[in-house]
């Protein structure tokens, strides 16, 4: 069993956490949790190196299940709960920490979702869970966006990352040549007349959610055929960025569910 915190296993996992330099050059992130790790394996997601202790996983019968899974997996390490923290991002880790590569999932169709410069890792990474259950086809994160395989964005997204084809730090350059073929792009705006009910949805189109400090950029909003605002009547003039988007993209999902109507 691994005991230290001065483990290579363990300072491999907190480089790969701590340092977004590392998982570029690993292609690999770091996930926490017995969720979050079941859901990796559930999908079939390269699993890499995982920390794991016994006796906290046999806390809980989906613990337990998980333990069942890791026991005899290459890779899959006993550890014990100060290896395991010192690995882990949280401060009460669940007793399994793992690294595992980027997930490759081909664009499939329907909505594009559009993330420009997205920093808050909360917000983006809601915004990662909403469009996979919502049926987006794929997600496009701007250059200026904060690290899509961070921790805090991971464990925020859900177990989204598994299931939902992502590419990040793309220049507006490469933005636009992958929407060459979107007949209709709408970017919202806290100032724009039309609200984002009245966009048809049911036909191909890409959304551009914009950051919580500036909105959409000057690129996105030239790139943009409609501009489309949520409609308030309390006091506040806008909503977060993983609010809003996650309001317009089940917009989108009822419309090619159900219709106009």
């Amino acid at each position: 069993m691994i005991s230290s915190a001065s483990n290579t296993y363990v300072k491999y996992l907190r480089s790969l956490r701590a340092d977004p330099r590392d998982r570029r050059s690993e292609r690999s992130f770091v996930i926490e949790g017995v969720r979050l790790v079941a859901e990796a394996l559930a999908a079939g997601a390269d699993l890499r190196v995982a920390l794991y202790n016994p006796d906290q996983l046999r806390g809980t019968l989906a613990g337990e299940a998980l333990l069942d899974q890791l026991a005899d997996r290459p890779g899959c390490y006993e550890a014990g709960e100060v290896a395991v923290s010192a690995a882990a991002d949280t401060r009460s880790p669940q007793g399994v920490v793992a690294a595992v590569a980027w997930p490759e999932i081909a664009p499939r169709p329907g909505l594009r979702l559009v993330l420009d410069a997205i920093q808050d890792p909360g917000n983006l990474g809601t915004l990662l869970r909403s469009a996979e259950a919502a049926g987006v086809g794929s997600v496009l994160c701007s250059q200026g966006c904060a690290d899509i395989y961070s921790p805090k964005v991971a464990r925020a997204a859900m177990g989204a990352h598994f299931s939902l084809p992502l590419r990040n730090d793309l220049s507006w350059d490469e933005l636009v040549m992958e929407l060459l073929d979107a007949p209709l792009i709408y970017a919202a705006s806290a100032e724009a007349a039309m609200p984002y009910y009245a966009a048809d949805w049911r036909q191909p189109a890409a959304l551009i959610i914009g950051s919580e400090a500036h909105g959409v950029s000057p690129e996105g909003l030239g790139m943009a055929t409609h501009h489309i605002a949520i409609p308030m009547l309390g006091r506040a003039d806008s909503l977060n960025a993983g609010v809003a988007g996650s309001i317009i993209m089940f917009e989108a999902l009822r419309q090619r569910s159900r219709g106009r109507t």
